[in-house]
């Protein structure tokens, strides 16, 4: 790979603009769900799922159901997306809205982290 190729796949990634939002890991076989932000919500599915197969996620209850459901047990899902202009600032505090009004929405939802 030449220089020019690497400047230009190097600006194109400080230009990417993810989805952010309020991923939802539903428990088929119970109806839980649980609820996290992610700035980029395909890299949140990929580092939740990791951490459930690999048997270290911190949340006991989700953990103690995707070890007896398995992942065809759970519906992964993107419950809301947030709409932004500037990919670079910080959307922490309207991420955690978004998750509260869909917590708000559903009496069987609970945050994915505690």
């Amino acid at each position: 790979m030449d220089k020019a190729q690497r400047k230009a796949l190097t600006e194109e990634w400080k230009n990417r603009r993810p989805e952010m939002g309020v991923i939802s890991l539903r428990c088929k076989e119970t109806g839980e769900a649980f609820l996290g932000t992610a700035k980029d919500t395909k890299a949140a599915f990929n580092s939740v799922r990791a951490k459930l197969t690999g048997g270290i996620h911190p949340n006991k209850r989700l953990m103690e159901l995707w070890k007896q459901y398995g992942e065809e047990g759970f519906e992964l899902s993107v419950a809301a997306v947030l709409e932004y202009e500037d990919p670079l600032e910080d959307h922490s505090e309207e991420l955690e809205t978004l998750r509260d009004l869909c917590l708000a929405e559903d009496e069987r939802a609970v945050k994915l982290w505690k």
